[in-house]
């Protein structure tokens, strides 16, 4: 039996480092050439399979129209996996949930603090079950959030966040975290560097389906970030 596509595409220690790499963030392909010491023609030729399989996505920067930013669709790489390990014995088929998520602390920023990281701040504390500090802040915060902000997360995510207000990076530029995520391309340029922050490269909505769209692939990245943060954190705490 020919091996299912995920393996064939997954097994090449080239595109394997290029899935790991962007497990955790959106890069470029310099910033990819650079972490894994390959030339451009041969890692644009990997990440073209990658694309081609339908586990990479490529996104045009809303900063710099010239750069692209490389995005790794972890629902489809778990839909696969799921399906490999079907292929090979039925009992493979299944999916994790942490039991402790830990004191952990994490800061998503975007530029006005308006939109998308107070919807990333609120699905990742409501996945957690209040378990984890999350907090949101703005390079460049706004007067208010955007009422489709409130809108979408009320419609549909049932959360209210109408006592919330913007704040900026400085106010919480003292307080430790242990993950920072930029949301926006604008705001990964500015921010000051974190230990262990990773970027979304997450154009800013506009409109209400726009926010719709948006809030859903927050959701997704969310989930599959919680598990990761814990993973990270048991790290941390071994001796």
């Amino acid at each position: 039996m020919e091996p299912p596509a995920f393996v064939r595409l997954a097994a090449h220690p080239l595109r394997w480092a290029l899935l790991s790499a962007l497990a955790g963030s959106d890069l470029r392909v310099r910033e990819l050439t650079e972490r894994l010491g390959q030339p451009q023609n041969l890692v644009s030729y990997h990440l073209r399979l990658l694309r081609d399989g339908g586990l990479v996505a490529a996104t045009r920067s809303s900063f710099d129209g010239r750069d692209t930013y490389y995005h790794l669709d972890l629902d489809r790489c778990a839909t696969a996996l799921a399906e490999t390990g079907a292929a090979l014995h039925p009992s493979l088929r299944g999916e994790t949930t942490p039991a402790d998520h830990g004191r952990i602390a994490v800061l998503f920023v975007c530029t006005g603090n308006s939109a998308r990281s107070p919807i990333a701040e609120a699905l990742l504390h409501r996945r957690a079950g209040g378990k984890i500090t999350v907090t949101s802040a703005g390079t460049r915060p706004k007067a208010a959030l955007h009422p489709d902000t409130l809108r979408v997360l009320r419609e549909e995510f049932d959360i209210d966040l109408a006592g919330q207000r913007p704040r900026s990076l400085d106010a919480v530029a003292g307080r430790r975290f242990d993950h920072v995520v930029t949301l926006c391309d604008k705001a990964r340029e500015v921010c000051p560097e974190f230990p262990s922050r990773r970027h979304w490269s997450l154009a800013e909505p506009d409109g209400y389906a726009a926010f719709r769209r948006t809030a859903a692939e927050i959701d997704v990245r969310v989930r599959h970030l919680l598990p990761d943060l814990v993973v990270a954190q048991g790290k941390e705490a071994q001796p």
